[in-house]
């Protein structure tokens, strides 16, 4: 989204909602009333099911990942022998969702950890110009580079529809957030750039303007960046073993 910053589980390990405004990655309450009001007047905004499932889905997201963790380790590669193309691929996939994280974080900077309900500019540069939720989507990339890297081709396309249904749901719970907080700004956003599928690639010499430092940036992204070595050391020794 435009980050103010709702944010993630957006890493394999965390989740930072991938929120610009962009919502923070961690929400002090994350679960809201059945309608939620609109600051400008345009009345009650229903909470539909979905949205609620995410709300739900939000408070757990740290420990989503788990289960993907058990069964990309648990499971033997299908081939007796891991092809180097698949291995090299699923690196490649893991490096690019990464790097569209960093990407993001560097224009949304460390709110998108807080851990509370303070909401950050809207933004809408860098990634946040051409899809809502880029740090999702670098989400899904790390961990089904993984599952390609443990040898595993066929867990990736489950992993892209598992976490993809999930991030769906709380991303509808986040939007409820970010219009009732914030209004036609956000709606604004919403209708210029789409959810999850760029509809162009253009981008303006604002999208290279990097308002955060790479320190800040890093210290952000820590917990991703030590999940995906701790991952790729669990990886190893599997192959080992």
């Amino acid at each position: 989204m435009p980050r103010t910053s709702i944010s993630d589980l957006s890493s394999p390990n965390s989740i930072n909602r991938d929120r610009g405004v962009n919502a923070p990655e961690t929400w002090s309450d994350p679960t809201p009333s059945k309608t939620s009001g609109n600051p400008e007047g345009r009345g009650q905004t229903p909470i539909g099911p979905i949205a609620r499932i995410g709300g739900w889905l939000f408070r757990r997201r740290t420990a989503l990942p788990l289960p993907l963790v058990v069964a990309i380790l648990a499971t033997p590669s299908t081939q007796t022998r891991a092809v180097t193309a698949t291995i090299l691929s699923g690196i490649a996939l893991t490096l690019a969702g990464e790097l569209v994280r960093l990407w993001g974080v560097r224009h949304i900077g460390v709110i998108s950890r807080t851990r509370s309900d303070r909401l950050g500019p809207l933004v809408d540069t860098g990634p946040f110009a051409l899809v809502r939720n880029p740090l999702y989507l670098g989400n899904i990339a790390l961990w089904a580079g993984f599952a390609l890297t443990a040898g595993l081709p066929w867990i990736a396309p489950i992993i892209v529809i598992m976490l993809g249904a999930v991030y769906h749901a709380i991303v509808r719970w986040e939007e409820t957030l970010l219009e009732e907080r914030l209004g036609a700004a956000y709606r604004d956003y919403a209708a210029r750039v789409p959810r999850w599928l760029p509809r162009n690639f253009r981008l303006q010499s604002s999208d290279f303007r990097l308002p955060f430092s790479w320190g800040d940036t890093l210290f952000s992204e820590r917990g991703t960046l030590v999940a995906m070595a701790a991952g790729y050391l669990l990886l190893w020794l599997k192959a080992r073993s």
